[in-house]
C-alpha cells in the first residue's frame, strides 16, 4: 500500500518543494514564501506517507521565529502536526530531537518558562550537529526575553555566531549577529551601535527580508530616542512595509507600538484611544505580550474615561502584577502599568510595580527586539514611588534617570526625568527644593530645544517661565478641557475646575474667595460676612481640582499649580 501512495507524489515535487521552502526561510528571510513552500511538502509528504519528508516539512512551518502563528487555528494546527509527525519518527534519531526541541520551545513561549526548552539545548549540545545546535540556539534564545535573562541570552548569542562557522549558512551568521545587537540595547550596552553597523554590513552584502525587518525597527528606536519623530513616523512605515514583505505577523503591531511612544512623548497619546481600543483585541499580537493593554490604559486615562483606564489596568494585574509573562514587552508593559497607577492615583499598584522592576533598575525600558524604548527603568521606579507619597525615593530614582537617559543618548526620556524630577522635588518642597526643580526644568527646556523637540511646560520654573504659556479651560460637554501648549486632556466636572477657569480666564486680577464661591467673578458682595469660610472652601475645592488635572496630565496640573500659586494669570492662592 505505501508503494503505491509513493507512485501518486513525484519525489522531485516533494524535493523541489522542501527546498524552496528552505531556501526562502533561510536565504531569503521570506517567511511567508517559506510556509506556502512548506506546507506543499507537507501535503505531498503527507500523501506519500513519507514520515521524514513531513517532519521536515512541518519544522520549517514552525519558521525562523518561535510563535510565528498566532491564531488559535494556525497554533494548534502546527502543534498538531508536529506531535503527529513526532509518533512517526524514530524517538532516538536526531529528526525527533529537533521535532521535541520545537515543540518545547513553542510550549514554553506561551507559557512564559523556558525550563523545557533549555533541556532540549542541552542534549542537541550532546550531539555535536551544528545546523540543530544553530536551531535549538534560535528557539531557547526566543524563550528567554524577560529582563532578568540579559546575561544568559547573550551568551547564547555568541554561541550561536560560533555555531553559523560551521553551519556555513548565511541565516545563522545573521540571526547570531541581530540577537546579540537586540540583547545589546536591551542591555543598555554603549557600544550596541558597532553591533548594529556591522549587522547591516552584512545585510548590505546579502539581504534577508526577517532579519532586515528587525534592523529596520531598530532604525525607528533609534529615532525616537533622538527626538527626531517625523523622521521616525516615516521610518514605522517603511519598517511596517518590511515587515508585511517578509511575512512577519508582527508588522502592525510593532508600527503601532512605535506611533504609541512617539505620541506618549509628544503628549498626544490620547489621540490613538480609538486604534488601541482595536488594537487589543488583534488575533496576531504574541500571546504574552500585554503592552497594547497597558498602552490603552494609560490613553484612556489620560483622555478623562477613568472607568476605561481603570478596567484595563485591572485586567493587567489581575489577582498579582508578578504573573504578567516575562516577556521582550514586559518592560514596556511596566512602564504603562506605573503610569496608569499614577494617574489613577493607584498607590497599590504602584508600590507592587515598584518591587517587581527594582532589581531591573540598570536597565533600559526596550519594547521586543529593540523596536522601542521609554528610557531608563529608573523614570518608571521614580514615577511609582511619586504614586505612592514617597517623595524623597522618588527624586533619588528621578536622579539616576536623568543621567541614565543621557547616557542612553534618548533626548525625550531625559526631558521627561526632568519634567518628573522637577514635580518631585516641588512635591517635597524642602529647603531649595524650588530652586532645584526650576534649574531642572530649564535643563529640560534647553535639552528640548537642543534636540528639536516641543518646549516643555515652564510654569515650574517661576513666573517668568510661566507667563510664556497660556493654560486655558473650557467646558467640553460634560467635561473640562485644559489646554497647555501643544498638551491637552479632558477632566471630569467639579466645583473646583469651575473656579479655575475664572481664575485662568482673569489674568492677574483679585478675585475674592466669597465672589468665586458665589460664582460671581469680579464682584465683592458674595458672602460678606464669611470671608474665611469662603476661602477654606475655595482652597479644598480647588486643590482636589489641580489633583485631578494632575492625575490625568502631570505637566499640566503642575503648570496650573504654580500658576495659581505664584500668581502669574491671577493673585489668589488657595491656603
Amino acid at each position: 500500500m505505501p508503494s503505491r501512495r509513493l507512485e501518486l507524489v513525484h519525489q522531485d515535487e516533494l524535493r523541489t518543494a522542501l527546498a524552496d521552502g528552505t531556501r526562502a526561510l533561510h536565504e531569503a528571510g521570506d517567511l511567508q514564501a517559506s510556509r506556502d513552500s512548506f506546507e506543499r511538502a507537507y501535503r505531498l509528504a503527507e500523501r506519500a506517507d513519507d514520515a521524514e519528508s513531513m517532519a521536515l516539512a512541518a519544522l520549517g512551518l514552525a519558521g525562523l521565529w518561535v510563535a510565528e502563528r498566532r491564531t488559535v487555528a494556525s497554533t494548534v494546527l502546527l502543534e498538531a502536526r508536529l506531535q503527529h509527525v513526532l509518533t512517526l519518527l524514530d524517538p532516538h534519531s536526531a529528526l525527533a530531537l529537533r521535532v521535541r526541541t520545537r515543540l518545547a520551545g513553542e510550549a514554553d513561549y506561551s507559557r512564559g518558562t523556558h525550563a523545557a526548552v533549555l533541556a532540549a539545548l542541552d542534549e542537541v549540545r550532546s550531539l555535536g550537529d551544528p545546523e540543530l545546535l544553530a536551531e535549538a540556539l534560535r528557539i531557547a534564545h526566543h524563550c528567554l526575553l524577560g529582563p532578568e535573562h540579559v546575561i544568559v541570552r547573550r551568551e547564547l548569542a555568541v554561541e550561536l555566531t560560533k555555531a553559523s562557522f560551521r553551519t556555513e549558512r548565511h541565516s545563522d551568521l545573521l540571526m547570531g549577529l541581530l540577537w546579540q545587537t537586540a540583547d545589546a540595547y536591551c542591555a543598555g550596552d554603549p557600544h550596541a551601535g558597532r553591533l548594529l553597523g556591522e549587522l547591516k554590513d552584512h545585510l548590505g552584502q546579502r539581504d534577508h527580508l526577517a532579519v532586515g525587518f528587525v534592523a529596520s525597527a531598530i532604525d525607528v528606536m533609534l529615532a525616537i530616542r533622538a527626538g527626531r519623530f517625523d523622521e521616525a513616523e516615516a521610518l514605522a512605515a517603511v519598517c511596517a512595509s518590511r515587515g508585511a514583505a517578509a511575512g512577519d505577523a508582527d508588522h502592525e503591531w510593532w508600527s503601532a507600538a512605535q506611533l504609541v511612544t512617539i505620541r506618549w512623548y509628544q503628549g498626544r497619546l490620547a489621540e490613538l484611544l480609538p486604534m488601541l481600543h482595536d488594537r487589543v483585541h488583534s488575533p496576531v499580537l504574541s500571546a504574552v505580550d500585554n503592552s497594547a493593554v497597558a498602552a490603552l490604559a494609560v490613553a484612556a486615562a489620560l483622555s478623562g474615561d477613568r472607568p476605561q483606564a481603570a478596567s484595563a489596568l485591572a485586567a493587567l494585574c489581575g489577582s498579582d502584577l508578578a504573573a504578567l509573562p516575562r516577556s521582550s514587552s514586559w518592560l514596556v508593559t511596566m512602564n504603562g502599568v506605573v503610569e496608569a497607577a499614577y494617574l489613577l492615583d493607584e498607590a497599590g499598584v504602584a508600590d507592587r510595580a515598584y518591587e517587581l522592576l527594582r532589581p531591573h533598575a540598570h536597565l533600559p525600558m526596550v519594547g521586543s527586539l529593540g523596536v522601542t524604548c521609554f528610557g531608563s527603568v529608573r523614570q518608571a521606579l521614580g514615577v511609582a514611588a511619586l504614586t505612592s507619597g514617597q517623595p524623597d525615593l522618588a527624586i533619588e530614582h528621578l536622579t539616576a534617570a536623568v543621567q541614565h537617559n543621557l547616557a542612553l543618548a534618548h533626548w525625550p526620556a531625559l526631558v521627561a526625568s526632568r519634567q518628573r524630577l522637577a514635580q518631585a522635588l516641588a512635591r517635597r518642597a524642602s529647603p531649595g527644593d524650588a530652586e532645584a526643580a526650576r534649574r531642572e526644568l530649564d535643563a529640560a527646556a534647553t535639552e528640548a530645544a537642543s534636540a528639536g523637540l516641543p518646549t516643555p511646560g515652564r510654569a515650574e520654573t517661576g513666573p517668568s517661565a510661566a507667563a510664556a504659556e497660556e493654560a486655558s479651560c473650557q467646558r467640553a460637554g460634560r467635561k473640562w478641557r485644559l489646554t497647555l501648549g501643544h498638551r491637552s486632556v479632558l477632566v471630569e466636572d467639579s466645583i473646583g475646575l469651575g473656579h479655575l477657569a475664572v481664575l485662568i480666564a482673569s489674568p492677574r486680577h483679585e478675585i475674592r474667595a466669597a465672589d468665586l464661591v458665589a460664582g460671581l467673578a469680579g464682584r465683592t458682595r458674595a458672602l460678606p460676612d464669611q470671608p474665611e469660610r469662603a476661602r477654606v472652601a475655595v482652597g479644598k475645592a480647588i486643590r482636589r481640582a489641580l489633583a485631578r488635572i494632575t492625575e490625568a496630565d502631570s505637566v499640566i496640573g503642575e503648570h496650573l499649580r504654580q500658576t495659581v500659586h505664584t500668581g502669574v494669570h491671577c493673585s489668589y492662592w488657595p491656603g
